[in-house]
Order: structure tokens, then C-alpha cells, then sequence
């Protein structure tokens, strides 16, 4: 390999490899409640969390658990709000979310454990978990940013067992200093749980935060058009958000050429091995199609720069290949065969077989004079 390429791989091996500067620390709990109990279990729920865990974890989030804490009753919800507020010391970004059941009372949201079996108005400050709860554990860590999503906005489901003092959906949330939150839909809205294995809400966010460029407001506007678009008007997410400071990404800013600057965590980082990959076989099968593919797939930035550096290496060595004096020897030799046999075909002493072999020489001429060109192999001409 050239030195020019050489070095180029080599560079961005190196930046490839090293940690963003200055890099987040995020930390998630993501729960996901489907197996409840006393009343009609819900399908989405566990699905849509583990779709989260599995997003967040790619974006460079911590997670606590490791992974997505599904059918929580209510000492382990507690439980694991309890280890979040712990973990979240020192985080930069702190984030929470939760699919399930959800009610409001008295103009507060609880989320709704697997275990609850209410049947009367007071046995919700026990059986269930007030999401303000959630968001003083996010305040008191001091996190620059904290994040509720809530795709939880459904119809209560022990109207029919004697909790009947709730309205629809979720009520509005005032958003502490420093803090946004997402409705998976308007207050006072019904959200849809989904038919094909995720909530409408959810698989849009999925979706959305793995796109760089989106600052987080952007992000969850453009979640909403998603949605609203999907549910046909239908369901409409809600965002209630005090000020923030500073900028946030899920994913990372763009640079100044449109790409990806790397600075969103690990999505970042899995783009650059797929990079790395795909140049460590391209230098292995060292083509000239292969190098045009890697350009094609990675049209700026350091993987171009290899990959011009390559074609441009290979269509010198190609230029000296052909101008060099064994080829135009051989070249020549070539045309003369060519022009000896041309002569002889038609005439009444030559063996078909032959004529067809000579014609054939003729065809192979037309591909240019390269190096792989046609060497006389002792035709027998009879007259």
C-alpha cells in the first residue's frame, strides 16, 4: 500500500478510536408494565421498553439495571426509582421513561405497577407511584438536563372495580427547572397501545432520536408530526418544558459539511467501526470497484480521502502498466499476427476451425491494448 493511503488509514484509525472529548455522562431507567395483574394486561408495553433500552444503550446511555425493567410491582418501581436518583450523581443527562398503565387523581399522574388492585380513591398513594416522585429524584441529582417521557396515557383501568374519581388520560405536569417532559399525547388525551408490537408514540421516538441534528426540542416535535401523522390526527404528544441550558443531542450535532461530528455517544461509535470494517476489506480485496463503492458510501471525510487516494494509485500504476516497453512490444506483435491471419481467412486451404480462431483474435482486439492482452499460441494457417 502507498504511503499516502497508509497514512491516512493510520489517521483515522486514531480518531476513529479516540473517546468524544469531553464525552456526557446519561443515565436511563426504562420500564416497560404489561403483565398486570388485576385488570387486562397490556401487549405493547414490554415491547416498547425494551425498544428504548436497546436505542438508548446506542446512544450512549448508561441503563439502570443494564437493560429494560419490566412488570415492576410496586417495591421493586420504588426500588429501581430509588437506584436511579443514586446513579444519577454526577450524570450530565438524565432521563426517564415508562410504558404502562397510567392514571390521574386530583390532578396528579401515577404510574400504575403490576401489582395494583385499587378499590378506593386512597389506595392509590400506596398501590401506585406518583411521577413527581421521578422527577425530584432527576432535580435533587443536579443533572444539567432531565427527561420524563410518559407513553402512559391510557383510559384508567379500574373504573370498573370502584376507582372512578379519575379523568382520562394524564393531566399536565409543571417541568422543574432544567427538565422536559413528553406525553405520548394531549393532557386529558388517550393514546393509542399499538397493533403491531410497538405504541405509535414510541416507534417514532425510537425512530427520531437515532437521527443526528435534532436538538432535543426538535427531536420531539418533529416525534409529534410523526405520530399525528401516523394515528391519522388522532393522537397528538404533548411537551411541557421549562428552560434549558445549553444544547442536547441524542445523537449528535452535524458538522459543518452535513456528516455526523461524532459527539453523541455511542451511535457515533458504531458508524465508525462500520467504517473501519469496510475499509480494512476494501484494503484487503484492493480493487478498483471496491475502492469506488467505499467513496460512493462515504462521500466526505478521511474513508473518502482513502479511497481517492487508492483509485489514484491504482490509475497510475495502470497508465505505466500499458506504456511500459514489453506491452507496446507485445502490442505490436499483436497487430501483425492479427494482420497476417486477417489475410488468410476465406482462403479455400485454411481449416474452418482456424478461420474461427482468428476471427475471435480479431474481437479481443477491440479491448484496448492492456496488459492482459492476446498472445500468439502457435495457430497452425494450412493453405
Amino acid at each position: 500500500m502507498r504511503p499516502v493511503l497508509s497514512l491516512l488509514l493510520s489517521v483515522l484509525g486514531m480518531v476513529a478510536a479516540a473517546p468524544p472529548a469531553a464525552a456526557e455522562k446519561r443515565v436511563a431507567l426504562v420500564v416497560g408494565n404489561s403483565a398486570y395483574r388485576n385488570v387486562t394486561p397490556l401487549d405493547n408495553p414490554k415491547n416498547d421498553a425494551a425498544l428504548m433500552a436497546e436505542t438508548l444503550r446506542g446512544l450512549g446511555f448508561a441503563l439502570v439495571g443494564g437493560s429494560a425493567q419490566l412488570n415492576l410491582d410496586k417495591a421493586r418501581l420504588d426500588a429501581a426509582v430509588q437506584v436511579f436518583g443514586a446513579q444519577l450523581q454526577g450524570a450530565d443527562v438524565a432521563l426517564f421513561y415508562y410504558a404502562g398503565h397510567g392514571i390521574q387523581l386530583r390532578g396528579a399522574n401515577y404510574l400504575v405497577p403490576v401489582d395494583a388492585n385499587p378499590t378506593k380513591e386512597a389506595d392509590v398513594d400506596f398501590q401506585m407511584l406518583d411521577s413527581n416522585t421521578v422527577l425530584r429524584q432527576m432535580e435533587s441529582a443536579g443533572s444539567r438536563l432531565n427527561l420524563a417521557i410518559l407513553d402512559a396515557c391510557r383510559n384508567n383501568p379500574f373504573g370498573a372495580r370502584g376507582l372512578r374519581a379519575t379523568d382520562s388520560g394524564l393531566a399536565q405536569m409543571h417541568a422543574p427547572e432544567g427538565t422536559l417532559i413528553s406525553f405520548a399525547t394531549q393532557p386529558g388525551a388517550v393514546a393509542q397501545d399499538g397493533t403491531n408490537g410497538n405504541s405509535p408514540f414510541t416507534r417514532a421516538l425510537a425512530r427520531t432520536i437515532r437521527r443526528p441534528g435534532l436538538d432535543v426540542f426538535r427531536t420531539f416535535n418533529e416525534v409529534g408530526l410523526a405520530v399525528t401523522k401516523a394515528t391519522g390526527g388522532a393522537q397528538q404528544p404533548w411537551v411541557s418544558s421549562s428552560p434549558i441550558t445549553g444544547e442536547f443531542y441524542f445523537a449528535g450535532p452535524l458538522d459543518a459539511a452535513g456528516g455526523k461530528n461524532g459527539a453523541g455517544g455511542g451511535a457515533a461509535s458504531d458508524a465508525d467501526a462500520g467504517m473501519r470494517a469496510d475499509l480494512a476489506l476494501a484494503q484487503k480485496i484492493d480493487k478498483r470497484g471496491v475502492w469506488q463503492a467505499i467513496l460512493d458510501k462515504y462521500p466526505t471525510g478521511l474513508a473518502a480521502a482513502a479511497a481517492r487516494a487508492r483509485l489514484e494509485e491504482l490509475t497510475k500504476s495502470e497508465v505505466a502498466l500499458v506504456a511500459s516497453p514489453s506491452i507496446r512490444r507485445r502490442r505490436r506483435s499483436r497487430v501483425t499476427l492479427l494482420a497476417r491471419g486477417a489475410a488468410l481467412v476465406g482462403h479455400r486451404g485454411m481449416r474452418p476451425q482456424t478461420e474461427g480462431r482468428i476471427q475471435g483474435m480479431r474481437q479481443m482486439s477491440g479491448d484496448g491494448g492492456g496488459a492482459g492482452g492476446l498472445v500468439y499460441d502457435g495457430l497452425d494457417w494450412v493453405r
